[in-house]
C-alpha cells in the first residue's frame, strides 16, 4: 500500500513538471540536481508509477505524471491553507479575511460582520483575475467576492450582484468619445487580457480566428498595465463598468458594450470548510441590501 503523499516530494515533482530538465529545476529548488533524481525516483516508488519518461531527447510526462500535475497544485494549495489557519489559531488571533476585486467595495459586509461577531478583526485583500480563486485554495483568504466566471471545483458560489461591461480605449482612438459600441466593433483590435475572461471575444476576434501568437506574460496583466498599454495604443480592453470607474484617467475612453451580457459578481469559499464565520458571514451577506458596493461610473 502506498504511504501518504510526501509534500516536498511533491514540490520537487512540481518543478520538474514545470521546466522538465532535472538541470533547471535543481537550480530552481536550490538542490543538488542527484538529490532531486532521488527524490522523484522515491516518489515514483512511493506511488507505484512512472511520471517522467527520461531519454536522450530529454524529459517528458508520463499519463501519470500529467494526472498528477493536474492534482498537485490542489493539494499543496490545501496543505499551505491549513498552515495559515493552524499559525493564526496558535498566535490566538480571531482574524477573518474577505478577498475582493477592483471595483467591489466589502464594507459593509465587513463591518456587519465585526458588529455579529465582537472582538473578531475583519481583514480584507485585494485580488486580480488570476488568483481571486486561489486566495481560498491557499488560505489568505476565508471568503472571496469573485468575478465570473472562475474555476469553481471545489467551492461554493453564490451569485449576488450584475453589471455592464465596458470597452476601453486610447483617447485618440477612432472610436473614443462613444457612449456605446459593440464587440464587433472591436473585433479587429488586439485584446489586452486572457481571453477566458471575455468569453465572448472567441466568437469575433480576428486575432483569435487567425490564431495570433500572444506575447508573453500579457495574460497575466494587472488592471493598472492593461491601462497603460491601452493608452500607448496597443490594444483595447473589456472591464466591468466599475474597474473603468475606478480606474478614470484623460488619456482613455470608456463605452459601454451592448452585445455582451453583465459583468457577475459571486461570493465564494472552498465547499469542505465548515467554519461558523464563513456560515455567520453568508447569513449577514444574505441580510444585506445591497451585498457589495459596485463603484458607479462618474457622472
Amino acid at each position: 500500500m502506498p504511504r501518504d503523499l510526501d509534500l516536498r516530494k511533491l514540490r520537487y515533482f512540481l518543478a520538474l513538471a514545470e521546466e522538465l530538465n532535472y538541470g533547471r529545476a535543481a537550480q530552481h529548488l536550490h538542490i543538488a540536481q542527484p538529490v532531486l533524481s532521488r527524490q522523484i525516483r522515491a516518489l515514483e516508488a512511493e506511488l507505484g508509477a512512472s511520471l517522467f519518461v527520461r531519454d536522450r531527447r530529454g524529459v517528458e510526462l508520463t499519463p501519470a505524471g500529467e494526472a498528477l500535475r493536474a492534482e498537485a497544485p490542489a493539494l499543496l494549495a490545501a496543505a499551505d491553507a491549513a498552515r495559515r489557519r493552524v499559525a493564526r489559531a496558535a498566535r490566538g488571533t480571531d482574524t477573518f479575511t474577505i478577498g475582493f476585486m477592483p471595483g467591489l467595495i466589502v464594507t459593509a459586509a465587513a463591518v456587519a460582520l465585526e458588529t455579529r461577531r465582537p472582538g473578531l478583526r475583519v481583514q480584507v485583500v485585494r485580488t486580480g483575475w488570476d488568483d481571486q480563486v486561489q486566495v481560498l485554495h491557499d488560505g489568505r483568504a476565508d471568503v472571496s467576492y469573485v468575478r465570473l466566471p472562475v474555476d469553481e471545483r471545489g467551492l461554493r458560489v453564490i451569485g449576488i450582484a450584475e453589471e455592464p461591461r465596458v470597452a476601453v480605449v486610447a483617447a485618440a482612438h477612432r472610436l473614443a468619445g462613444k457612449d456605446e459600441m459593440t464587440l464587433t466593433d472591436l473585433a479587429d483590435e488586439h485584446l489586452l487580457q486572457n481571453p477566458d475572461a471575455v468569453p465572448e471575444w472567441r466568437e469575433v476576434a480576428t486575432e483569435m480566428r487567425e490564431r495570433v501568437p500572444r506575447p508573453p506574460g500579457e495574460d497575466r496583466y494587472g488592471v493598472e498595465e492593461k491601462l497603460e498599454h491601452v493608452a500607448r495604443g496597443r490594444g483595447v480592453a473589456v472591464l466591468p463598468a466599475s474597474v473603468a470607474a475606478f480606474y478614470t484617467r484623460p488619456d482613455i475612453a470608456v463605452a459601454t458594450i451592448t452585445d455582451i451580457g453583465p459583468s457577475r459578481v459571486a461570493l465564494a469559499w472552498q465547499a469542505q470548510r465548515r467554519s461558523p464565520l464563513i456560515r455567520d458571514f453568508v447569513d449577514v451577506v444574505a441580510g444585506l441590501d445591497s451585498p457589495c458596493t459596485v463603484l458607479a461610473p462618474p457622472g
